[in-house]
C-alpha cells in the first residue's frame, strides 16, 4: 500500500486548503484514512479519519467545524478540507491507512503512512 498527501501551500489566516490523499491499495485491506499533522518542536496528532466503507468520521476537537474530512472509493482518494484555517494549523499533515478500524485517533493503529504536506498558515 502506497499513499501520496498532496495539496498542501501556503494561505492567509482564515483562508481554506484541500488536501488529497491517493491511495494505491487493495480496497478488501483498507478500512480506514486518517489525518495526523505535526508542528515544529511538536508531537504528531491527530486531525480526522473516515472509514473506508462505511464513512463515519472522527474529529479532534481543535477542527471540529473547521475541517470535513472525505473520500471517493471510485477513485482510492481520500480528502480533508480545511476551512477557516488559523496560524495554529500550520503543520505538516500526514495521511494514513489503515487495515483495523479502531481506535481512530491513535497513530498507532495505522498500518501506511504518506511522505506528508506542508500547509503554512499565515497571520
Amino acid at each position: 500500500v502506497q499513499l501520496q498527501a498532496f495539496g498542501g501551500g501556503l494561505v492567509q489566516s482564515g483562508g481554506s486548503l484541500r488536501l488529497s490523499c491517493a491511495a494505491s491499495i487493495h480496497t478488501s485491506d483498507f478500512y480506514l484514512m486518517g489525518w495526523f499533522r505535526q508542528a515544529p518542536g511538536k508531537e504528531r496528532e491527530f486531525v480526522a479519519a473516515i472509514m473506508w466503507g462505511g464513512g463515519s468520521t472522527y474529529y479532534s476537537d481543535s477542527v471540529k467545524g473547521r475541517f470535513a474530512i472525505s473520500r471517493d472509493n471510485a477513485k482510492n482518494t481520500g480528502y480533508l478540507e480545511m476551512n477557516s484555517l488559523k496560524p495554529e494549523d500550520t503543520a505538516v499533515y500526514y495521511c494514513a491507512g489503515s487495515s483495523v478500524v479502531w481506535p481512530p485517533h491513535r497513530a498507532d493503529t495505522y498500518d501506511y503512512w504518506g511522505q506528508g504536506t506542508q500547509v503554512t498558515v499565515s497571520s
